[in-house]
């Protein structure tokens, strides 16, 4: 015991030189993680996703708790880029997706890359669950004429497809929508997203929408901000509606019998946008609601479900 005693105020020395040692290969460990853009414990985003349970056709609206320093947010999920935006309200970043519906059961990677305020970034990749929804199938009747187009409708048709394929493609980069989406009327749903429908025992599609049961002249609303960049009649779609809410996302409503805006015109959440009606290829009055997601359809009513921050 007298022997430790003696000898303990050298090793006290000896452990305050090495102490500059230390701290030494600390920071350089740090800088050279830094450097390499290693992402340390506390810097690792913590990422949630709603609803909870996806499937194929459904929205997704990513959630990510970050650090302060945070500065941007990227994302990449099924080979489509996810735009994140910071809530003002709990400082959290969102980002809106979706699964398309041809998606077979299985675990998908959505990558998250962080942009920190001194320019180097943080990854991250993480491991989703989607499960394959079961949607039903129903046989339906419509006029013979769009089942069986004559040379005259065929031009009209291929018309159609062209202005489609142009309005569809549109990609606004800033987000225009903000805050929950609404329902467009407040009647009650008559077709849900995903039925697989046979028309006139030929023709074979899926219903890629949401079907309310509107009466004719229900006043239809936009389900969220916008810009409207389609407002015309179209061979199956009828009157139609489409708005564009920005990073790829569109929102369609078919079958209208009036138009309340034009093309050009910006709307804002909750506001008149048309008239329901029977126009095109439907079995009767009603609106049909879709939604588009970089060229993938999703599911309405899901996405009218999302706790989106508010505006």
């Amino acid at each position: 015991m007298h022997s430790d005693r003696k000898h303990s105020p050298k090793l006290l020395v000896r452990t305050c030189r090495l102490l500059p040692l230390f701290v030494f290969v600390f920071v350089f460990v740090e800088m050279a993680c830094v450097a390499a853009n290693c992402a340390t414990p506390s810097q690792a985003p913590s990422v949630r996703w709603q609803p909870q349970a996806l499937s194929n056709g459904s929205p997704v609206l990513f959630e990510i708790k970050a650090p302060v320093k945070v500065r941007a947010i990227s994302g990449l999920w099924m080979g489509h880029s996810v735009s994140f935006f910071r809530s003002t309200v709990n400082k959290e970043w969102y980002g809106l997706a979706a699964v398309p519906l041809i998606t077979k059961a299985g675990a998908y990677e959505l990558h998250v890359t962080e942009t920190l305020a001194g320019g180097g970034t943080v990854d991250l990749t993480r491991k989703i669950r989607v499960s394959s929804a079961a949607y039903p199938k129903i046989t339906v009747k419509v006029a013979k004429k769009f089942t069986e187009p004559s040379p005259d409708q065929l031009t009209a048709i291929s018309a159609d497809k062209t202005l489609k394929g142009k309005v569809f493609g549109t990609v606004t980069t800033d987000r225009l929508w903000a805050g929950q989406f609404v329902e467009p009327v407040s009647d009650p749903v008559s077709d849900i997203f995903g039925t697989a429908r046979v028309f006139n025992d030929q023709v074979q599609s899926r219903h890629q929408g949401l079907d309310f049961a509107a009466p004719p002249g229900t006043e239809v609303r936009a389900i969220n901000s916008g810009l409207v960049i389609l407002a015309r009649p179209m061979f199956f779609e009828g009157n139609c509606v489409v708005i564009d809410h920005g990073q790829g996302l569109l929102s369609l409503y078919l079958h209208l019998s009036a138009f309340k805006v034009k093309e050009g015109d910006q709307v804002h959440t909750g506001e008149a946008v048309a008239l329901s009606g029977g126009t095109g290829r439907a079995t009767g009055p009603h609106l049909h609601l879709a939604v588009r997601w970089q060229g993938i359809y999703l599911s309405p009513a899901i996405l009218l479900k999302l706790r989106v921050p508010a505006k």
